[in-house]
């Protein structure tokens, strides 16, 4: 994990970012899209911010670092991951599914996690066996 955040700094540009802009968090509106929940706000490259989003806005988005993005995505699993056991954590069946996201990936190595894994409940598209490096 310290080498995901020592890359993701150094190959991101900087920018102010919702820090969870699953769709969860966008309500659609009569006058177009509105984001939601800033609790979790910050600095970093867009890729962290796509990496909530599923995999479609990723392919879309110009000029997107696809292996940062790559890098960002087992973060932001690792995040979602840890989350479940929270005490305070009210997700129905986190324990559960924080232990079988754990058991399913490898967020330890260099790539993304290793069998492809359900669609998180904060909408995070995963990623197949594919290696990054």
């Amino acid at each position: 994990m310290r080498r995901r955040r020592r890359v993701i700094g150094e190959r991101g540009g900087e920018q102010l970012l919702h820090g969870e802009p699953h769709p969860g968090n966008v309500l659609t509106t009569k006058t177009g899209l509105l984001f939601i929940d800033f609790e979790t706000c910050c600095r970093g490259p867009v890729e962290f911010d796509l990496a909530h989003a599923p995999e479609e806005v990723g392919e879309h988005y110009p000029g997107v670092n696809q292996r940062l993005l790559r890098e960002c995505r087992v973060l932001v699993l690792a995040m979602i991951t840890t989350w479940r056991w929270d005490r305070g954590d009210q997700f129905p069946n986190g324990r559960r599914l924080g232990t079988e996201w754990l058991s399913q990936s490898d967020v330890g190595c260099c790539g993304p996690p290793g069998p492809r894994l359900p669609r998180s409940p904060t909408g995070v598209t995963t990623w197949s066996s594919t290696s990054c490096c």
